[in-house]
Formats: structure tokens, C-alpha cells, sequence
């Protein structure tokens, strides 16, 4: 990124919209807006104005809007920076557009080059930056209310507060080391020690978190399994009010793996439609079958769906000894749909017809969803990266617990510092912004 350059980028959306907002950001932007619209002065800070916004080429009028100033240091980004409020067509977009790429030392922007503006200027850090890209991707609830609680410092906070306390049993132990005459308080070596196995333990215990972070990003992973014609696929639309899997009398229809990205009840979730389980007759029902098992190994959550209509079948009983698993009795509108289960085993009986009992199952996979979700309120780790590096401070601290030399306890404690400073952007993290940034939209 080259500093001197103003970007600038639409903000909203492309497409029909009231209204489309453009940033810009740079020491070109004051004088971008002064020519854009006409202006003799620069307008007050963060007071919006009304203008009328013209062609500094042709002098041409593009549109009559609105526009607000925010000049450095106190912006977005840290640098002079320029909103355009503007009607939401397409064209007059394009045009505004075009008249800005005319200016010079303008220039459009990358993906996430706003925010990582902002990351350099020290106005939030890396994980204030990746919640904002969370916030826009955010489709559920309960994603939003995860965004925005690390994009107000939940995770940050903590880590930074682990991180601090590293730092003071470092400088005691380094003082210990450096000034062995002077009269330093007893024991200065032994509390040390139980500072950092107090802080691993609670570093410990925050990791094991079953993942629920990065779960409530990506989504709640849900199999549908069970022998064929259970009805799975009719299950699958019945959830997604919505025909997505083909429906056919036919045993085996469902050959390949169908996915569909569901919000219940504010969680996200990902249902799985899988192929019937029963021996495969040809190879193409062979892999659909493997690739129902595969799934089921890696499912947050199963539902086993049963014909509630005939005797249930051994396979899709074994299924049952898993934990996080639901079994379906479903068809329950035909005659004489009740099935003989073993002892112990709970059904859900429903009907994918007719829509009885669905409204039960959703309450089950809803609950099931909130066990897997729940943090205690607590701003968690969403990212790999987050949990590498505090694995990594884990490490290090166990060497310096287990550390005979005092010189040994230092270096494990700066490592583990550092490790902790890597999440928040502190300490080496030139070589991560490219790859955080990159999945940023354009204006972000």
C-alpha cells in the first residue's frame, strides 16, 4: 500500500438501491470533494451538507446529494476522509465513479484497504478489523451479537489483559536476574512460577471451548441420515420450506451430498441430505454412501431419519449410539406408523407431509444449537489464527513452569507475550495483512 495515494470506493452495495454512499480516504480526499462539488471551503467536520456534485472535467451535473467531511486524525481510517451520499442507480453510481477515477492521485481501493488503513492508524486492531468483515458477512443473530462483541474489545480486552500480566511476571523475573544483590522481595522466583501456571490454566480452560466461535461463524454442521425412501430428502425441503432435494419413490434418488444454509432460531445452520445406507449396487451409490459416513463423522449434530411406518433398520440404529443425535420416526400421517423401537431410545415422531411434529424437531435442533454456541457471555475465539497463537502462548508457558533457570522462565514469557500480541496485531503481523485483508469487500 502506498501511503500518499487517496482510494476511494462505493461503500453499499452495487445495484439498485435509494441511496449508494462513496468513501474516500487520503490527503487528496479534501480537495477530491472541493472539486466534486463545487466548493470555495472545505465544509465544518462531520456536519453532512447538501450539493450538488458536477463533472470536474466537463462541469457536468451528476447528481444532487449529500456530503460529509472528516478531516485526520479524527476518521475511520486516521487520514482526511470523504463521504458522498448519492441516488442508488446504477448509472449514476458509474458516473460518479468515473468522475472520481478522472481526479488525480486517486486511485480505487483494495479489498479491506479502508480497514487496514484504519488497523496502521492504531484506530482498531486485528480482531476489531476481522469482526468488522464478520459484521458484514454476519447472517443470523447470533453471528451479529458474536461481531459486535469483538468489534467492541470482548476478545481483545481479554487477551490484552493476559498479556499485561505476562509482561509484569517478566519484569520481576528479568529484575530478579539482572539485580541478584539488590532487595528484592522474598520469593520473587516461586510467585512468578504460580502466576504462570494460574494464567496457563485459564488460558487452558478458555481454549476448551469445543470451537464454538469459529462454529458460529461457519455454521452449525447438520447430517440427515438413514436408509433409503425414510424420507430424508422430503425432511430436508420440509426444514428449508423449500423444494431443494428431489423427492422420488424410488430408493437411492439421492446419490450425492445436498447442502442448504438455514437461520434457526437465530443460528446458523447447515443441512446435509445425504444417501439412503443400505449396500450399494453400483459404484456411483457406493460413493454416495461413503460420503453419507463421512459426513456423519464430521456433523456437529445428526438426524436420524426412520420410516416410522416399517421396522426400524440395523444400520441407521447404529448411528444412534453417537452422541449429538436425534432420531426422526417420520411418515408418522400413514396408518400404523409406530414402529417398534429398542428400549432407550427417544423418537421425535413427525410427518415431512403434512408438517406434524416439525415444529418440535426445530425446537430440538434449536436447543441443540444454543449447547453448541454458548459462551457464557464471553467474547470467544472466531478465528484459526486466535487459536494457534494462544496454543502457541500455552506452550511456551508450560516451558517456563518446567524451566530450571531463571534466563529459560524469561525467554518462555516473552514468546508467550509475543504469541498473544500476534492476535491482536502488537508484535509481527506484517506478513498476516495481506491475508486477513484479502477477503475483505471493496470499501470495507
Amino acid at each position: 500500500m502506498v501511503e500518499s495515494d487517496t482510494i476511494y470506493a462505493l461503500a453499499t452495495a452495487h445495484g439498485r438501491a435509494g441511496i449508494a454512499v462513496f468513501r474516500l480516504s487520503g490527503p487528496s480526499a479534501g480537495e477530491a470533494l472541493r472539486q466534486i462539488a463545487k466548493l470555495d471551503v472545505l465544509p465544518d467536520p462531520r456536519r453532512t451538507i447538501r450539493c450538488r456534485m458536477v463533472d470536474p472535467a466537463t462541469g457536468d451535473l451528476l447528481d444532487d446529494g449529500l456530503a460529509i467531511w472528516f478531516p485526520s486524525p479524527a476518521s475511520l481510517t486516521g487520514e482526511d476522509v470523504v463521504e458522498l451520499h448519492i441516488h442508488g442507480g446504477r448509472a449514476t453510481t458509474d458516473a460518479v465513479a468515473a468522475a472520481l477515477s478522472s481526479l488525480g492521485g486517486l486511485r480505487l481501493a483494495e479489498p479491506g484497504e479502508f480497514s487496514k488503513r484504519a488497523f496502521l492508524a492504531g484506530k482498531i486492531d486485528l480482531t476489531g478489523a476481522e469482526a468488522v468483515a464478520d459484521l458484514v458477512d454476519a447472517e443470523t443473530e447470533a453471528q451479529r451479537r458474536q461481531a459486535l462483541a469483538q468489534l467492541g474489545g470482548g476478545l481483545a480486552g481479554r487477551l490484552e489483559a493476559w498479556r499485561a500480566q505476562l509482561i509484569d511476571v517478566l519484569a520481576h523475573i528479568e529484575a530478579w536476574i539482572d539485580f541478584p544483590d539488590e532487595d528484592l522481595p522474598d520469593g520473587v522466583a516461586r510467585s512468578a512460577r504460580e502466576k504462570i501456571g494460574g494464567l496457563r490454566a485459564e488460558m487452558g480452560e478458555f481454549l476448551a471451548d469445543n470451537r464454538r466461535g469459529e462454529r458460529l461463524r461457519d455454521g452449525l454442521q447438520i447430517a440427515i441420515l438413514g436408509a433409503p425412501n425414510a424420507g430424508k430428502s422430503s425432511l430436508l425441503n420440509a426444514l428449508a420450506r423449500r423444494d431443494v432435494a428431489i423427492v422420488s419413490d424410488t430408493a437411492g434418488t439421492t446419490r450425492d451430498v445436498i447442502e442448504v444454509h438455514l437461520d434457526l432460531g437465530g443460528w446458523p445452520v447447515t443441512l446435509a441430505d445425504t444417501a439412503g445406507l443400505r449396500e450399494a449396487g453400483d459404484e456411483i451409490e457406493q460413493e454416495g454412501v461413503r460420503r453419507a459416513l463421512d459426513r456423519s463423522e464430521v456433523a456437529d449434530l445428526r438426524l436420524v431419519v426412520f420410516d416410522g411406518s416399517t421396522t426400524p433398520d440395523t444400520t441407521s440404529l447404529g448411528l444412534l449410539e453417537n452422541k449429538d443425535t436425534i432420531a426422526v420416526a417420520n411418515k408418522s400421517d400413514l396408518p400404523g406408523s409406530s414402529a417398534d423401537f429398542p428400549d432407550g431410545i427417544d423418537t421425535l415422531p413427525v410427518s415431512a407431509k403434512t408438517g406434524d411434529g416439525l415444529a418440535g424437531l426445530l425446537t430440538r435442533i434449536e436447543a441443540a444449537a444454543a449447547t453448541f454456541f454458548d459462551h457464557g457471555g464471553q467474547a470467544p475465539l472466531t478465528r484459526a489464527r486466535h487459536r494457534e497463537a494462544l496454543v502457541a502462548c500455552v506452550a511456551s508457558l508450560e516451558r517456563a513452569v518446567a524451566a530450571k533457570k531463571s534466563e529459560l522462565v524469561a525467554e518462555d514469557l516473552r514468546l508467550a507475550a509475543r504469541a498473544l500480541g500476534r492476535v491482536t496485531g502488537r508484535v509481527d503481523v506484517e506478513d498476516l495483512l495481506d491475508v486477513i485483508f484479502a477477503d475483505f469487500c471493496i470499501g470495507k
